[in-house]
């Protein structure tokens, strides 16, 4: 089936969409193109979650944009006790509690975890970081925290040793087949430890092929300014919400 530009029905959703859908067949089942092309985006799932954030580079290239770094690690010593007890991921190890205690603090506390995609924090962070900084010009910033085998819920830990009123967590997301490389950012008013999902706002899908850098910062620099305006985050702040007035916050 064609449309009047030639286009094949098939080639028009291809381009439409990342998913998979409208597959070569072979008789019953898939293509062998299509097969493999599985099977290699399945590799690459499994590659980012089981990588390991190289902290060295990423903390010396935050340092280059004039950024107070430093590098933390949680209770999950290594990647495979990391995936087996979720829960590890969530607290800080000793060493790193003690460290935060000699940091300065601030208001905004933004903490970069690899989460389940080391690839997606080692790809987007920095960049992310400088579109967004740019924006919180001239608010009282804590250290910039990197965290391995790190969870979304260590920045509640992170934010309340530094006494910050919101805390950002960039993250690595669950990979999928199209995108093993995918950025979350997480943000949440007073973090403290008990601190639930629902307490939180997500912005999702940054990367090359989603959501820009550049809408990403101006996505969470909004976020962040009606945060501290309605002193909140989580199910009862979103984009465009009737608690806000219509000028810009």
């Amino acid at each position: 089936m064609s449309d009047e530009n030639g286009l094949t029905l098939r080639t028009m959703l291809r381009t439409a969409t990342p998913a998979r859908v409208a597959m070569e067949r072979a008789g019953d089942g898939v293509s062998t193109r299509e097969w493999l092309d599985f099977k290699l985006a399945h590799a690459m799932a499994r590659d980012a979650v089981h990588a390991e954030l190289q902290t060295a580079p990423l903390v010396a290239e935050l340092r280059a944009m004039d950024l107070d770094c430093v590098a933390l690690t949680t209770q999950a010593a290594d990647r495979g006790t990391y995936l087996r007890r979720p829960e590890l991921g969530r607290l800080l190890s000793a060493e790193s509690a003690e460290l935060l205690r000699k940091k300065s603090q601030g208001e905004i506390a933004i903490v970069v975890a690899d989460g389940l995609s080391a690839l997606a924090v080692e790809r987007h962070a920095a960049a992310l970081l400088r579109e967004l900084l740019p924006l919180l010009d001239g608010e009282k910033m804590a250290p910039v925290c990197v965290v391995r085998q790190g969870r979304v819920a260590v920045g509640d830990a992170i934010g309340a040793a530094l006494g910050a009123r919101i805390s950002v967590v960039l993250i690595g997301e669950r990979p999928g087949l199209s995108a093993p490389d995918s950025l979350g950012a997480y943000l949440t008013w007073m973090p403290r430890a008990g601190r639930t999902d629902a307490e939180r706002n997500c912005i999702s899908n940054i990367r090359a092929e989603g959501l820009s850098y550049a809408d990403a910062a101006a996505r969470i620099a909004w976020y962040l300014k009606a945060a501290m305006r309605l002193q909140l985050t989580g199910v009862d702040l979103k984009e465009g919400s009737a608690l806000l007035p219509s000028e810009n916050v």
